[in-house]
């Protein structure tokens, strides 16, 4: 089957639907979907070629999962998993020259690249705040 007709038939009720009041467009929690929102554009399970970004069991780095084209109506050997450890600027990169010199979904590179870096920023350690001794010191 198409993609689009696959759309047209899970896109109001699917299990990966996440709807709540006073949303008009409800989220999505699929596999390969970079956005998490509930469109055909950004849609994991209907297009051939799909993209998504997940954190990396040991909280080290990334793994970008794709799609073979080839591959669809084999499972087991549909996706692809590439693992990036090497370093926030590094893998960024990476990943960024994989997806547009294979041309391999051009249109989520952003998309892509702003879950990457929201993940590898997650996996920082927080700060520790100062306490202001200024402040404290009143007559």
């Amino acid at each position: 089957m198409s993609s689009h007709l696959n759309w047209m038939i899970i896109r109001n009720n699917n299990a990966f639907l996440v709807k709540k009041r006073n949303i008009k467009k409800p989220f999505s929690k699929e596999p390969n979907n970079v956005t998490n929102l509930n469109a055909y554009r950004y849609n994991g399970l209907v297009h051939k070629k799909a993209v998504g970004v997940v954190e990396n069991p040991n909280r080290k780095g990334f793994t970008v999962v794709y799609k073979k084209a080839k591959a669809t109506n084999k499972p087991a050997k549909n996706l692809i998993r590439r693992p990036f450890k090497a370093g926030a600027r590094r893998s960024l990169h990476k990943v960024k020259r994989l997806l547009r010199a294979n041309n391999y979904r051009t249109d989520l590179a952003k998309a892509t690249l702003r879950r990457a870096s929201a993940i590898l920023r997650s996996q920082r350690p927080i700060k520790a705040k100062k306490p202001k001794a200024a402040a404290a010191k009143t007559e």
